[in-house]
């Protein structure tokens, strides 16, 4: 893995052995671990609000992954045990650290962070109201404008997603979470064409994804009275034309 200068953890780590040496090796959370060193790397050379969000999100997907590995037992090597539940504790103090650091920030992503990790209302509203600003022209940050609408206005919510999906750029990886959102607001209106087809947009693009299988869309099609073949069509042309930064929101 290496950062955008091209540095490669090998180089982060001689350069900076500091960085390394945070937490105690593993063999668990590898790649976790070297995304925590290159989002610190990126804040040592650049303290902004920004790379402080990064920090913030590495750390966080440090800790989920290393919870994880610290409950797995070890009946010979009870050490291992010990040395991941350190290295949880650390990684949440650092996460304390950072958010206490960013809490007056007007930072968009660390605003919503604030609001979804501490309910902090003042930075929810800060938050919302930089709705229709050129700082919220993002994907993800719509994705959290339309969680906040959610359970207030869902053809809002539908419309915010779809805007998201308008702002990406061709080959940019896409978050399937807002498939699943447009197709169960679509599912909850009892329009079951359009649950289907972004059901099955999910499908294609993320296979892997638990919730939908080609046995369940199948019974969606047959308890519904779908055409499924014609569906699918249009489901793949949807999802060509996200992918290709061409998809434009339908009237909502």
């Amino acid at each position: 893995m290496a950062c955008e200068n091209g540095l490669s953890f090998a180089d982060l780590c001689e350069q900076h052995p500091e960085i390394c040496q945070e937490f105690q090796e593993d063999t668990w959370c590898k790649q976790e671990r070297i995304s925590v060193s290159f989002a610190n790397l990126a804040h040592k050379l650049e303290a902004v609000d920004s790379n402080k969000f990064q920090q913030l999100m590495a750390y966080e997907g440090y800790k989920k992954c290393m919870e994880h590995a610290s409950k797995i037992e070890h009946i010979k090597l009870k050490i291992k045990q010990t040395r991941r539940i350190k290295n949880v504790i650390q990684a949440q103090d650092r996460i304390t650290e950072i958010s206490d650091a960013t809490r007056n920030s007007e930072h968009p992503d660390l605003l919503f962070y604030h609001w979804s990790h501490y309910l902090d209302e003042h930075a929810l509203g800060k938050f919302t109201a930089l709705e229709g600003n050129a700082l919220l022209e993002k994907p993800n940050r719509q994705v959290n404008l339309a969680s906040f609408y959610a359970k207030r206005d869902p053809q809002k919510t539908l419309k915010i997603l779809y805007h998201a999906l308008e702002l990406y750029q061709p080959d940019e990886t896409l978050d399937s979470e807002i498939f699943k959102s447009i197709a169960s607001i679509f599912a909850d209106k009892k329009e079951y064409k359009q649950a289907y087809i972004w059901s099955k947009i999910l499908h294609i693009y993320s296979p892997d994804d638990t919730n939908i299988t080609d046995e369940s869309l199948e019974s969606y099609i047959r308890i519904n009275g779908l055409k499924g073949e014609f569906l699918d069509k249009v489901a793949k042309t949807t999802l060509n034309k996200i992918i290709d930064g061409k998809f434009t929101s339908p009237h909502t």
